[in-house]
């Protein structure tokens, strides 16, 4: 909004690429940040560098000139190559569920063939019965039935191109560089990536890391009825600021 002069805080999303499910968080960071979203582009040709650009780009038009920066999952990974491409723009990052690299990587080599099998429409089929994968032990139906609403809207070329770039990413060699300080909020209870082991690995690398469990949470945990990512980020930054 004009004459804003709260700080930014820029949602980067996972996989699904629409920012759709930040719709929970959104209200609750708009207590004390200026909230901005960035959607990623159904591009079957995007690169993770080109990504970096176009958020850097977009940025810039946006007269972002330094925020803080949130990635969930694929996000995460995102706004760590952003982090290391771009740090004079950043406060900080805040990732969430990710990871420097897709250990083993067979499961990224193996899931754009998959899916280029399935028709497009089915994925909603596929979600129903990946939930317990997918979803914290306690998500509410409501949650659950937002959640396959929301991700009708994802685009079939963008998000198996993003799973294809995950199958070269790789940043375990630079996570010593990265400038900027990092929190990292990995849930417990995560069966599509293990969190808290790569939360781990990247905290104890990264030089001004804090890192925090989310007790209790799956992956796709920001949409949850309980989680509050103000909660975890206000005082982080208020410890940053009093440093």
């Amino acid at each position: 909004m004009a004459g804003d002069e709260r700080q930014t805080i820029l949602l980067v999303p996972g996989l699904d690429g629409t920012a759709l499910l930040f719709y929970r968080q959104i209200p609750l960071l708009d207590r004390r940040f200026r909230v901005e979203t960035h959607p990623l582009p159904n591009d079957p040709d995007c690169t993770m560098d080109s990504l970096v650009e176009d958020l850097h780009t977009w940025s810039d038009e946006q007269g972002l000139e330094k925020f803080l920066l949130c990635g969930e999952s694929f996000g995460g990974a995102l706004s760590m190559s952003f982090a290391l491409a771009h740090p004079e723009r950043l406060l900080g990052i805040v990732i969430v569920n990710s990871f420097p690299a897709i250990r083993p990587r067979w499961k990224v080599h193996l899931a754009p063939r998959l899916l280029r099998l399935i028709p497009w429409g089915a994925m909603q089929i596929v979600r129903r019965f990946t939930r317990h994968r997918l979803h914290s032990p306690h998500a509410s139906r409501e949650d659950l039935d937002v959640f396959l609403e929301k991700t009708r809207a994802i685009g079939r070329d963008g998000y198996i191109r993003r799973l294809e770039i995950l199958q070269s990413y790789d940043i375990r060699d630079r996570l010593g560089e990265l400038e900027v300080p990092a929190l990292f909020l990995a849930g417990d209870h995560d069966k599509l990536v293990p969190s808290v082991r790569e939360a781990r690995f990247m905290a104890e690398r990264v030089p001004q890391a804090t890192l925090k469990i989310l007790e209790g949470y799956g992956h796709i945990c920001l949409i949850d009825h309980d989680l509050d990512l103000l909660e975890f980020v206000g005082p982080w930054l208020d410890g940053l600021s009093a440093g």
